[in-house]
């Protein structure tokens, strides 16, 4: 479709959720996105289905999937131990990044998420200056650049420093004020690097929609259980908000693209109401805690036989991981009491004494960091690690689906599974599994398991840790859930109001691309193919992704916007 050389400015929106950018483009809030919209093809992409959340800046990068990187999340169990510990970001050795072109090509290359810096591309790089979870460390080649930018035109104040628990409102709103701020000075910086030279490749992301995404969606969606509660106290649509600012800083670095350039503006998925928080966090560590220790309670038990309290609107505390330690069951009342009612600045006081034990037991939070536990003290399927090597089956921490890892023998160092029973306990599990249910809605809690090894003993390296992937229901952000066996979790509270879905988008205008029309269908693995494709930079055939119809004769006209 393009012949020869052309500027490409790609513009990731992280997380943006395409149905949002749908209905507040039709309703006229995003201005900018609805003229580009107007200007050229607009489609929703596919992503994984069962791996979408810890891998999406990985796919777009490489072009391949998790099964050809071996990348499945930042976190990992270390082999032969019980230890887990941060991965941070892919290595790209065998997958570089698809605009690492070699001295033909200059790209500029701001804030793109979990993308490690590389000598491979020639023009500028600059990692983790605001990107949500960027899992690098902050800097730039050349390398005086990023101090340079900071310098010039401000350091990002929500880089590290956007995240709140979704009910404390007054630290959620503080983070919408870093979002804004971060939001202009991006604008500013992405300007100033394209008034410094004209790039083949301009690649720039927004943080801004998957961390307003996470915080805001119960308090701009009616979808979500929670808004009616809470809108009376919130003046505004925080997420609207954050969405309309960056539609105006979008507006404003193209305005600096060169006339011949091509846009590209996308996502690598999408957000929609928190169906993953609780489920991976705290259910499925606690449904496998009750399943190998029959008559044993963690966290968070109830019969289902007692009448469902509403929902949380608040936590005692009002700290997340305090709230839910304080639901440890102990046939000790007094402790049970103390966990649950002394006030945060006692408590700290007197917890070493509550959970002092010589058994096996539950560990909190607070002793984790005590010990200098570093990855992810306050999840609390880590709080059950003590437990690990005597269970059969265990919850490793995620920020995404639920991962089950079976204690197999020859494989964990005090592996209690024999591999002749491996595929029997995986069925029982499923079974198991598929019975939960959602206490409110009646609907089955797990949508898939995804089965990740054909042999106990498969070893391949580009295997995920897990043995069991549980990809829960996507229809009702579930508080509390029921078992047939194990009784009630919950009623919690949540974490986030937002967790992420599959689909992205692309949106994108120049010649030869019809005006008002559609793209049918495509994968997040495409858009690096496309860009190249636009570029008129050759596709690497390491790239398993094509590159998407974007011409007159291939697409599915529309003018309107839907």
């Amino acid at each position: 479709m393009v012949k020869g050389k052309h500027p490409v400015i790609a513009i990731g929106l992280d997380a943006a959720e395409p149905s949002l950018l749908e209905k507040w483009m039709a309703q006229g809030y995003l201005k900018n996105l609805s003229r580009l919209r107007q200007q050229g093809i607009y489609g929703r992409l596919d992503n994984f289905r069962d791996s979408n959340v810890e891998t999406a800046w990985t796919t777009f990068a490489t072009g391949n999937p998790p099964q050809k990187t071996g990348f499945w999340a930042h976190m990992g169990l270390r082999e032969g131990t019980y230890n887990f510990e941060t991965l941070a970001a892919y290595d790209f050795q065998e997958y570089p990044a698809f605009y690492a072109l070699g001295e033909e090509y200059r790209v500029a290359a701001f804030d793109v998420p979990q993308v490690r810096l590389t000598d491979k591309i020639n023009g500028v790089q600059v990692g983790a200056w605001g990107a949500h979870s960027p899992q690098v460390e902050s800097g730039s080649i050349p390398k005086s650049l990023y101090q340079e930018l900071v310098d010039q035109h401000g350091a990002s104040p929500a880089l590290h420093n956007d995240y709140s628990v979704c009910l404390d409102l007054p630290k959620t709103f503080q983070v919408e004020e870093r979002l804004k701020v971060g939001i202009e000075r991006r604008s500013a910086i992405c300007q100033d690097l394209l008034e410094r030279e004209n790039w083949d490749l301009f690649l720039t992301v927004f943080n801004d929609p998957h961390s307003g995404g996470h915080l805001f969606w119960h308090l701009s969606q009616p979808d979500h259980p929670l808004y009616e509660s809470l809108r009376s106290r919130v003046s505004h649509d925080p997420l609207l908000a954050v969405y309309q600012e960056m539609d105006r800083a979008i507006g404003e670095i193209l305005s600096k693209a060169p006339d011949d350039a091509y846009i590209v503006l996308f996502s690598a998925h999408g957000t929609g109401a928190a169906t993953i928080d609780l489920p991976s966090f705290v259910y499925l560590p606690e449904f496998l805690y009750r399943y190998n220790f029959p008559g044993k309670w963690g966290l968070g038990y109830a019969k289902t036989s007692d009448p469902l309290p509403p929902l949380l609107t608040k936590m005692k505390w009002n700290w997340w991981e305090r709230h839910l330690w304080g639901t440890k069951y102990d046939p000790n009342p007094i402790r049970r009491f103390l966990r649950r009612e002394t006030p945060s600045r006692l408590f700290k006081l007197i917890e070493p004494w509550l959970d002092s034990t010589q058994e096996p037991d539950l560990i909190s939070s607070f002793q984790l960091k005590r010990q200098g536990e570093r990855v992810v003290p306050w999840n609390p399927a880590q709080w059950y690690k003590p437990l690990w090597p005597s269970m059969k089956a265990f919850a490793l921490p995620s920020f995404a689906e639920g991962y089950v890892r079976i204690n197999l023998q020859g494989r964990e160092p005090q592996g209690i599974v024999p591999p002749s029973e491996y595929h029997a306990l995986c069925d029982e599990l499923c079974e198991k599994l598929y019975a939960l249910k959602d206490a409110r809605k009646g609907i089955p809690m797990v949508k898939r398991i995804v089965r990740t090894r054909n042999y106990p003993n498969e070893r391949d390296p580009k295997l995920p840790d897990a043995d069991l992937i549980v990809v829960w229901q996507e229809e009702y952000p579930t508080d509390v859930m029921d078992s047939p066996e194990y009784g009630r979790f919950g009623p919690l509270p949540p974490y986030r109001g937002g967790s992420h879905r599959p689909e992205g988008f692309i949106m994108a205008l120049g010649s030869g691309i019809e005006a008002g029309s559609s793209l049918s269908e495509g994968h997040v693995m495409d858009l690096g193919p496309t860009i190249l494709e636009l570029m008129g930079a050759p596709i690497p055939e390491r790239l398993q992704g094509k590159p998407l119809p974007l011409g007159r004769s291939e697409a599915v006209m529309d003018s309107a916007i839907t």
